[in-house]
């Protein structure tokens, strides 16, 4: 019989909720996760937690991942963030450790490889972009042949090998700059051999028994484990592009602004904490009421004032999740030191109903910064709604511009 693919695999645990289809992804990636906790704590527990909280999200986002998706490259790198979140600051302490055990030991003519590459191989990793990351974890992680890495990353087996070669060669440019000088050949010699080692036997059977649960059986340290995990991967999704996007609107806030006369600050009031929603008749009110929505964990209300421009590829799950996500993990967080804000300009662009808003905030500490935040409003059917865009590449990767710009 021949053996069923991923995502087929997938698709029938997304449609009936087989456990044994999910069973049977367990089983085929099990190694894998486990091997990449395993290398952050080095602590048979907390392995096996992280491994337990990396498949209890599979099982919550199984049917919002995008077809096409490379599922052990996916799992791999839930696994890194997921343990690189766990242990935090003690990976750093713990890396630095290693680094000066290891600058004491290069004179050796003949030093232990695996052991120079295993505490800087995930972070190395993660410095990687998908398609490198993934043909790295393809190839080394799971030994697959080059004919199975160019299948499953849809690339021709000449330009497979061309990315493997290139990926594997970033990793020996990070590891050199660790102070760690290896041949690409030995670098990929003894990541094939060291980087996935047998799990605990019970370990696949307890890990599918609970993710078919979606975490409901899961312990109180598995699920924050988990909840912060998923933070941790909208954040990183996020992150860059919300830096570039910034600088975008903020440019293009100087370049597409018309010649109307600036409305003065004094005719808005200073929304101050504990705001309060005044609905959204007005750019002023509009911004006031998000910032109460988002400081009170309101989140449909401030889904309701944020208008996403959407474009790219068709994202494969719910884009609601997806914008409340960003909303909870990346906004909501900035208003804690907030005090008050006023609205200090409001310019037309060159759309109609539509206008550019400057904001003086002050924090709790009384320090006041001007001109820090720039947020784009739209009219929608008489409301207005502070503008975010997103735009969704092929590969997964998403490119966000959220509603406030700057530091809020």
């Amino acid at each position: 019989m021949t053996e069923r693919d991923d995502h087929e695999l997938l698709a029938e645990y997304t449609c009936t909720g087989s456990e044994a289809a999910f069973g049977a992804l367990v089983a085929r990636y099990v190694n894998l996760v486990h091997s990449t906790a395993w290398r952050f704590t080095r602590n048979p527990h907390h392995a096996e937690e992280i491994t337990q909280a990396v498949f209890i999200i599979l099982a919550r986002k199984a049917g919002g991942l995008r077809r096409g998706m490379v599922l052990p490259g996916w799992l791999y790198q839930t696994a890194r963030l997921t343990a690189a979140n766990f242990v935090k600051g003690e990976i750093r302490r713990q890396l630095r450790e290693q680094e000066a055990c290891m600058q004491s030991t290069l004179t050796d003519p003949e030093p232990a490889a695996w052991e120079q590459i295993a505490p800087l191989l995930d972070e190395a990793m993660g410095q990687l972009g998908e398609t490198d990351r993934n043909a790295i974890v393809l190839r080394f992680f799971e030994n697959k042949t080059v004919p199975e890495v160019a299948a499953t990353l849809k690339l021709n087996e000449a330009a497979a090998h061309k990315r493997m070669s290139r990926a594997v060669d970033k990793l020996r440019k990070l590891f050199n700059k660790r102070g760690v000088t290896l041949t690409v050949t030995v670098i990929a010699g003894v990541v094939a051999a060291n980087s996935v080692q047998a799990a605990p036997v019970a370990l696949a059977k307890s890990v599918t028994a609970i993710a078919m649960t979606k975490g409901v059986a899961a312990s109180s340290s598995t699920l924050t484990l988990m909840k912060g995990a998923l933070k941790i991967m909208a954040w990183t999704k996020a992150k860059t592009a919300i830096v570039i996007g910034a600088g975008m609107l903020l440019a293009a806030g100087t370049t597409t602004v018309v010649v109307e006369k600036y409305i003065a600050a004094k005719q808005y009031a200073v929304a101050q904490e504990p705001w309060s929603d005044v609905g959204a008749a007005t750019p002023g009110a509009a911004l006031q009421s998000l910032a109460w929505a988002l400081a009170h964990d309101q989140f449909g209300r401030a889904q309701e004032l944020v208008q996403w421009d959407e474009k790219g590829l068709a994202y494969g799950g719910d884009t609601t999740i997806q914008h409340q996500v960003t909303l909870m993990s990346i906004l909501a967080p900035a208003l804690k030191d907030i005090e008050s804000f006023r609205i200090l300009t409001i310019t037309s662009t060159q759309q109609p109903d539509e206008v550019i808003v400057k904001i003086e905030k002050t924090f709790k500490n009384r320090r006041i910064v001007p001109f820090a935040v720039t947020a784009k409003l739209r009219r929608v059917g008489g409301q207005w709604r502070a503008v975010g865009n997103i735009e969704y590449f092929e590969g997964g990767s998403v490119s966000m511009l959220l509603p406030f710009t700057g530091s809020f």
